[in-house]
């Protein structure tokens, strides 16, 4: 079965600021318990605090609401313990605070509270825990458990593993327009998980994702016009949804991108522009681009053949797990001296250990 990446399993983003939907909707859950103007203007005050970065104003407006048992306020204190923003990162405490929202069944703390269990934090990882957690956020409709749990059933995590589950949950999800899992959707229609393989289809969901500047999505849709997969084949429409991809810092858009400029598909032919997207995902550790860049610097496209680089660059990529990079990186040893294959060899170390800041 296709295991399906983690794409975005909290849902929220820890440090977002709070938009106008979320502020009307907490605010009407935050009056609705307490029920007077003073404690709304404080919510308000505390959310505004936040919302400018001011931590220390946010935690003072909002601690005593949520001591109060503010399910809202506790939830935004599980976030700001969570991420480290105003006081130091605590997950155990961000737990805390998560429970305390969750158990009155605050849809967003118990999403959250899956994700703690999911992944360990706070909590000792325990996929079943974080099952429950999700599906309780999930019977409430809350799009990012749906999510959340159409991943556990497709990596079979705290659930059998079940194709057609995961898609159940997946489009439930999808159908709010949630982009992650209308990525995901595309994705397991492209390969027939859990539904009949339908590129088209796929294309679809694909769309509708890449509409929200989901990165994931626009590279699948450029791969799909690139290689005539679901649409009419179109490489520059391919060009153009790579580069909003890449532009967002997405390693694989980069790596295509500059396939398509080493070789004039949908734009004009460029080695110099091609190496740069190339060393972009390179430096990203994208094991394809690292290999594309070694390519570059064997053959002297886009920059001056040098074959100490591409021997670097093919063996960080093979230790990548590229097996084709350690194939081109022993023909290159073929024509290199001894001294220089020492070169390449400390070169490659020192890019690694540096987290590819300090490469040759």
């Amino acid at each position: 079965m296709m295991r399906m990446m983690d794409l975005r399993r909290v849902g929220e983003s820890l440090t977002v600021k709070f938009n106008s939907q979320f502020r009307a909707v907490a605010l009407a859950v935050a009056v609705s318990v307490v029920g007077n103007g003073s404690f709304a203007q404080d919510f308000e005050k505390g959310v505004n605090a936040y919302d400018r970065g001011d931590y220390q104003a946010a935690m003072q407006e909002l601690l005593p609401l949520a001591s109060q048992g503010n399910a809202v306020s506790q939830f935004i204190l599980g976030n700001m313990y969570a991420d480290g923003v105003g006081v130091p990162e605590d997950d155990k405490e961000a737990v805390h605070w998560y429970r305390l929202a969750a158990d009155q069944g605050y849809a967003s703390a118990q999403n959250r509270l899956g994700y703690m269990y999911s992944n360990g934090k706070g909590v000792p990882a325990d996929a079943t825990e974080a099952v429950r957690w999700y599906r309780l956020a999930a019977d409430q409709g809350y799009p990012y458990a749906l999510n959340n749990l159409g991943y556990m059933y497709a990596n079979g995590k705290g659930v059998t593993e079940d194709a057609k589950e995961a898609v159940r949950w997946y489009r439930l999800a999808a159908d709010q327009g949630d982009a992650s899992a209308q990525y995901t959707l595309g994705l397991m229609h492209d390969k027939g998980e859990g539904v009949l393989m339908d590129h088209k289809e796929a294309v679809r969901w694909y769309r509708l994702a890449a509409d929200q500047s989901y990165p994931n999505a626009q590279h699948s849709l450029g791969l799909a016009y690139a290689y005539d997969r679901g649409v009419p084949a179109d490489d520059k429409e391919a060009v153009y949804w790579y580069r909003l991809a890449a532009d967002q810092g997405y390693a694989s858009a980069q790596n295509s991108l500059g396939g398509m400029y080493k070789n004039g598909r949908g734009v004009l032919a460029n080695g110099k522009e091609a190496v740069r997207w190339y060393r972009l995902a390179a430096y990203q550790g994208h094991r394809n681009a690292q290999a594309n860049l070694g390519i570059m610097y064997n053959n002297g496209v886009g920059v001056l053949a040098d074959n100490i680089s591409a021997h670097m660059w093919f063996n960080i990529s093979g230790a990548n797990g590229l097996e084709k990079a350690r194939e081109w990186r022993e023909i290159v040893e073929g024509v290199m001296t001894q001294a220089d294959i020492s070169e390449a060899v400390n070169a490659a170390r020192t890019c690694m250990s540096s987290d590819y800041q300090n490469c040759r």
